[in-house]
């Protein structure tokens, strides 16, 4: 019997436990200072990278792992014997996937399968877990990946950012937007649909508020959510976590909510306090 290796790319952000108790590999992606380069959450850490550009004032660039860093991961298990799946950041977001797709086209049919998730951060955990809990059925590559790709388009990712500061730094908010949103305390919800993320509202006023707008959200979906999973993921604001995960398990009585922290490369383009809440959708 043929065995299968589950992989993911570091911006799934599980965390350590859920990585080893399910024997996910995990290949990281790359954050750059200048002509430094460091693997997301290998050789630098989110504290590590927010004292970084506190220190210098400019934002360090990502970059996927290339063709030949994956084809160096596949042979490993290859090798082995194993067929591959692997999950990867959306291809809209990332050249993860297709330089995936141009290392697995250098194996025989069939032992590299390349998923595109669609999505980011946590909202790849939950289509890893769904392979994971496949895989430890049984399941062979065929009927995972279908399991897998069938719950795709039901993985809803909604995340706040604190401070449009992080934006403005990696060009993707003007001086002005900056200053006003600053001024007015607006704070920016963040969602993924057809694998690119879009500002979904804006919400006024304090950390309070913004809070209460995120658990409100999830609350008011609660009967088309999928309770077997539910992730609060964040940046460099445990607290937050913590506070989420406690009303949603009291207030919507959700059982298996688990708090995840986004890694360095989630967290160059997000910025520091920046947290959310992912699920899938019955």
């Amino acid at each position: 019997m043929i065995k299968i290796k589950l992989l993911a790319d570091s911006t799934c952000d599980l965390s350590p436990k859920l990585v080893e108790d399910n024997k996910i590999g995990i290949i990281p992606l790359y954050v750059n200072f200048g002509i430094q380069s460091y693997q997301d959450n290998v050789d630098i850490t989110p504290k590590e990278l927010y004292a970084r550009v506190k220190r210098d004032g400019a934002l360090p660039t990502t970059a996927a792992p290339t063709p030949d860093n994956f084809k160096a991961e596949f042979e490993k298990y290859v090798a082995q014997g194993q067929d591959i799946i692997y999950i990867s950041i959306s291809s809209k977001l990332s050249s993860s996937y297709q330089n995936a797709c141009t290392a697995a086209a250098q194996f025989p049919s069939g032992k590299v399968t390349v998923i595109d998730s669609h999505n980011l951060s946590s909202g790849i955990g939950l289509l890893v877990m769904i392979a994971a809990d496949c895989l430890q059925k049984g399941w062979d590559v065929t009927r995972t990946v279908a399991a897998v790709q069938a719950k795709i388009d039901k993985v809803e990712t909604e995340f706040i950012i604190d401070s449009v500061e992080y934006l403005h730094k990696g060009g993707r908010c003007s001086g002005l937007q900056m200053f006003l949103s600053s001024l007015l305390k607006i704070h920016p919800i963040i969602e993924v649909a057809n694998g690119s993320m879009h500002l979904a509202a804006k919400v006024r006023g304090g950390r309070q508020q913004v809070m209460d707008h995120l658990l409100t959200s999830a609350i008011n979906n609660l009967e088309s959510i999928d309770v077997q999973r539910v992730f609060v993921t964040h940046s460099e604001s445990p607290e937050d976590a913590f506070w989420l995960k406690n009303k949603l398990e009291n207030q919507a009585s959700l059982k298996d909510v688990i708090i995840t922290e986004a890694g360095c490369v989630i967290s160059t383009h997000c910025g520091p306090k920046t947290v959310g809440i992912l699920y899938l959708k019955k």
